[in-house]
């Protein structure tokens, strides 16, 4: 009796997991008929260029299936029309890592490579071109639009030079400028300070004129200076003795008239 009730047991539990297996295919299967329902509703929109009712339709399809990947692609081929070209490459990577279709994996990276050309990012763009033909050698698109990306990662990398170039001799100017702005404005005070100098020296000499030293004064009564005209001590001896000699012929002849003048003193007669 008791076995029989663990068979039974058993029997309803395989019979339980069957049944929620078989639910849960049909619920798969289910969302999965609802996913490509939603993608051919997509196409129809997309080609109608009804882009973003498509995307709509697209983000419906991978909320039935995450997996999706031909609604993941067409999803970023809708974001890539409406100029999300960031959101595009995202999507677009998405079936890039996922799919296992070597020419679905071309197609989603030549795809990144177009989004990165809009984007200017041409370095970007040329490793996802090479990607694409690494999966797809023969597809000429892809190889007309690497030679495309490499021509103008070529040219934006030329630019980027010739414009660091260009800063730097803007640069270096600026320095040459800024340098010779200084050396002017240090002539300048060296100029200011000579100039103050050369009046301070016209001061002193000024003053030297105006006020002489008074060791020069104490000199001059010390050393009586020659005057202009004044005899020698030997023509001063002879003007002395010249006048010695007058005046002793002088007195002599005033002797002479006081002799001869000389009355005598006679008596009065009264």
């Amino acid at each position: 009796m008791k076995m029989k009730s663990l068979q039974y047991i058993l029997f309803l539990m395989l019979l339980l997991i069957a049944t929620t297996n078989s639910n849960a295919q049909q619920d798969t299967l289910k969302l999965q008929r609802e996913a490509r329902a939603l993608l051919r509703e997509g196409n129809k929109l997309y080609n109608k260029q009804k882009f973003d009712d498509a995307a709509i339709a697209y983000r419906k399809a991978l909320g039935k299936n995450s997996k999706y990947e031909k609604a993941s692609y067409n999803f970023g081929n809708t974001l890539y029309q409406g100029k999300k070209f960031k959101e595009a490459v995202a999507q677009f990577e998405v079936t890039a890592k996922t799919s296992k279709d070597k020419f679905a994996k071309a197609e989603a990276y030549h795809n990144i490579g177009n989004a990165m050309m809009e984007q200017k990012q041409y370095q970007q763009a040329v490793d996802a071109y090479k990607n694409a033909l690494r999966r797809n050698p023969d597809d000429d698109e892809t190889r007309y639009n690497l030679a495309v990306a490499q021509k103008n990662l070529k040219k934006q990398q030329q630019d980027q030079k010739d414009k660091k170039d260009k800063n730097k001799d803007k640069k270096d100017q600026n320095k040459k400028d800024q340098k010779d702005k200084d050396d002017k404005d240090k002539q300048k005070d060296k100029n200011k300070d000579k100039k103050g100098d050369d009046k301070d020296k016209k001061d002193d000499k000024k003053d030297q004129n105006q006020k002489p030293n008074k060791n020069d004064k104490k000199d001059k009564k010390q050393k009586p200076q020659p005057q202009q005209g004044k005899m020698s001590p030997e023509q001063m001896k002879q003007l002395l003795e010249s006048l010695n000699n007058e005046e002793k012929k002088t007195q002599k002849k005033m002797n002479v008239k006081k002799s001869k003048g000389r009355k005598v003193k006679q008596e009065k007669d009264w």
